[in-house]
C-alpha cells in the first residue's frame, strides 16, 4: 500500500513539473508571437510563470514531506519484519 502511494506521489510530482515547464514554454512562445498584447498589461509577461512556480514549489514541499513520512513508515515496517523474538 505504501509503495503504491509513493508511486502515485512520484507521478503527481512529475506531472506538476511537466505542467510548469509546458506553461513556461507556452507563455514564452505566446509572448514572442504577440508582444504587443503583453505590452498593454500592467504586469510583466512572465508573471504567470512566477505564480505557477510558487504554487509548484509549495506542492513539491508538501509532496516531499509526504514522501519522507512514507519512506520512514516503510523502513519501520521492514525493520519490524526482520526482528525475530528470541
Amino acid at each position: 500500500m505504501l509503495k503504491r502511494l509513493n508511486q502515485i506521489i512520484n507521478i503527481t510530482i512529475g506531472s506538476f513539473v511537466g505542467v510548469f515547464i509546458g506553461h513556461g514554454i507556452y507563455v514564452f512562445g505566446d509572448y514572442m508571437t504577440h508582444p504587443d498584447l503583453y505590452a498593454m498589461q500592467s504586469a510583466p509577461w512572465y508573471t504567470s510563470i512566477f505564480v505557477y512556480g510558487i504554487v509548484m514549489l509549495i506542492f513539491l514541499a508538501v509532496a516531499v514531506i509526504a514522501k519522507m513520512i512514507i519512506r520512514k513508515k516503510m523502513k519501520q515496517g521492514r525493520n519490524s519484519m526482520n526482528t525475530y523474538p528470541r
